[in-house]
């Protein structure tokens, strides 16, 4: 994908939602929750402050993340599901 993100956003893929319950029960498309986790495939080179000076990015490619349940802006993409936001709304990195 050829893809450059701009400023201080980063384009997550998201995880896909558990399929079934724990005892088996298929979940249907309508009720499974809006996935909060994922892996960052692009950030953009960072935000300037006042004096024009760029703000480098704390998150990187490859970094498992989790964010706000109505954070960012999905987007699909070569069939694949992402989120796009700014960095500010990624809530941690998970180690």
């Amino acid at each position: 994908m050829n893809l450059e993100m701009l400023g201080d956003r980063v384009l997550i893929e998201q995880e896909k939602g558990d399929e079934k319950t724990k005892s088996g029960i298929i979940i249907p498309d309508t009720a499974k929750e809006k996935p909060q986790k994922g892996t960052v495939v692009s950030v953009g080179p960072g935000k300037r402050d006042d004096s024009g000076k760029l703000i480098p990015m704390e998150l990187k490619a490859g970094d498992k993340v989790l964010y706000g349940k109505y954070a960012g802006t999905e987007v699909k993409l070569d069939g694949k599901d992402y989120v796009y936001m700014d960095q500010s709304d990624v809530i941690a990195k998970v180690k």
